[in-house]
């Protein structure tokens, strides 16, 4: 290999890294964006009492805890 090989692969490498750190911060745009409008969401409710408000934060608990587990499977897969 010589170093215009060298060159070019290191450029190469360079360039996936900054679109793979460039879709790395838009996935986690895109995942906190959605679990911030499930958050808007409760807060625009009128819970009836403290044990309503606990359901809600459960139900999206629930709904995180069920994401992790399924990205956690299709890591292993």
């Amino acid at each position: 290999m010589n170093m215009a090989d060298v060159g070019k692969n290191q450029a190469f490498v360079k360039e996936f890294q900054v679109r793979f750190d460039k879709k790395l911060k838009e996935n986690e745009i895109s995942m906190l964006e959605y679990w911030k409008a499930q958050l808007d969401k409760l807060l625009s409710m009128k819970p009836d009492g403290v044990a309503s408000l606990q359901m809600q934060i459960k139900r999206i608990s629930d709904m995180m805890d069920n994401r992790i587990n399924i990205i956690k499977r299709e890591r292993h897969d």
